[in-house]
């Protein structure tokens, strides 16, 4: 799905499940929320802490990608109600972090 289409599909989620958006304040505690709600998953998955009961494979990667999701909607929404055209920010993005790192990562020892 293109950036655009998907901030379209939001915005008209919103206007026809949601009623509106929340506010700018609420959404970005809905993203600490969300994002935290990942990196649990991630901590218990990839680092050293383990699961209160058994989980399969599939089904922490299953949650992992529905944490994903709902950060990139509310990152969306926030995106939409700040007049934010996400696609050329991440264009202009790729571009300054091009510009700036071309070369700093291939000449880092820490990464060779």
């Amino acid at each position: 799905m293109e950036i655009k289409t998907l901030q379209k599909k939001v915005d008209n989620w919103i206007k026809n499940y949601g009623v509106r958006y929340f506010d700018e304040m609420t959404n970005l505690a809905l993203l600490i929320e969300e994002t935290g709600e990942l990196a649990r998953l991630i901590a218990r998955k990839y680092g050293e802490q383990s699961f209160k009961k058994q989980i399969s494979d599939e089904e922490i990667q299953k949650s992992i990608a529905d944490e994903m999701a709902d950060i990139l909607f509310v990152l969306t929404c926030l995106a939409n109600q700040m007049d934010i055209d996400f696609e050329t920010a991440i264009k202009e993005n790729f571009e300054k972090k091009t510009s700036r790192d071309n070369i700093r990562h291939k000449n880092n020892p820490k990464l060779l």
